[in-house]
């Protein structure tokens, strides 16, 4: 096992700046304790009010947590989240944040991403965010084009731009770790968007692999792609039409991240990558609770806020 102590300390340091009179909550699953357990020993070199939640991983991504551990959560003054199925989109983890918590989640998290997309200069990532925000906040309207075939318009009916920027300090607050986009969830979107990088299930895909999803009305209508159409059928027998909601424009501004990995995690904080997830949005302004919120990543796009190109970061810049 590499040594996971640097990556933990950081998080529970420099991210979430836990305090010794504080009480921290790490909650993982069964295939991420050992990146739990390190969390939960730096945590313990801080305060002793420390607690280690372990249970077996859910079957899906944005899937609700049991309740002692929703309950567990809200009780926490900080919380971090290892586990193989996020709980980022969940009521649970957005009602803890509600309650006055502050915490990070780190879905799907390996050892591997761990410890490099840790490794990051957090006070020019949230520069990096603050820029993209002065020039995407106040469209009414966004343009993603790539060389792939992409070209989808999503507006916003007023919904807010978000920053993912890893600093959490403030009470209520929650970051996605390794961090580094802003992201809105957008009220309608019209077009095709074709991922070229990184979706689940197959992660990181081949070169000249794409998987394309039609969009009309703010709804996905079609996916040329089998597996990834069964995750999506798998939710909708669930919540119905919900499960192909268009839930999140976002735009990666983690410039320390210069290749794609194959995690969702990871490649979807690349400088200059933009990502489209598809499914659950109530935890980031919508008003659409679905057990999915898949993301895909694209390599190369072209963005126009308003019909003017966004000066997108660039990986490795």
């Amino acid at each position: 096992m590499s040594d996971l102590s640097a990556p933990a300390e950081t998080a529970v340091n420099q991210c979430l700046d836990l305090k010794p009179d504080e009480s921290c909550l790490v909650v993982t699953d069964d295939k991420r304790v050992d990146i739990g357990r390190a969390l939960y020993e730096a945590a313990r070199e801080v305060t002793e009010d420390a607690v280690l939640m372990q249970y077996p991983p859910l079957d899906q991504h944005g899937e609700e947590p049991d309740d002692t551990v929703a309950a567990a959560l809200a009780a926490a003054d900080v919380f971090l989240a290892p586990t193989t199925k996020s709980l980022s989109h969940t009521r649970a983890r957005q009602s803890a944040c509600e309650a006055g918590a502050r915490g990070a989640t780190l879905p799907g998290i390996t050892e591997e991403v761990f410890t490099t997309g840790l490794d990051a200069d957090y006070e020019a990532i949230a520069a990096e965010c603050e820029r993209m925000l002065d020039q995407v906040a106040g469209a009414d309207e966004v343009r993603v084009t790539s060389p792939q075939g992409t070209d989808v318009t999503f507006s916003f009916d007023g919904r807010e731009w978000l920053s993912d920027t890893g600093i959490v300090h403030e009470a209520g607050a929650f970051s996605n770790l390794p961090a580094g986009e802003v992201f809105v969830s957008p009220a309608d979107a019209t077009g095709r968007f074709v991922v070229d990088g990184t979706i689940r299930p197959y992660d990181l895909l081949d070169e000249g692999q794409t998987v394309t999803f039609e969009v009309e009305d703010g709804y996905v209508t079609d996916i040329d792609d089998p597996e990834v159409r069964a995750e999506f059928e798998t939710a909708a027998e669930e919540v119905g039409r919900d499960a192909y909601n268009v839930a999140e424009l976002g735009i990666g501004t983690n410039l320390a991240v210069t290749d794609l990995v194959g995690s969702v995690l990871l490649d979807e904080k690349a400088g200059g990558t933009v990502h489209i997830a598809v499914g659950d949005d109530a935890s980031i302004g919508g008003d659409t609770s679905a057990p999915i919120h898949s993301d895909g990543v694209l390599r190369e796009p072209t963005v126009y806020a308003d019909g003017e190109v966004v000066d997108l970061p660039s990986v490795g810049e």
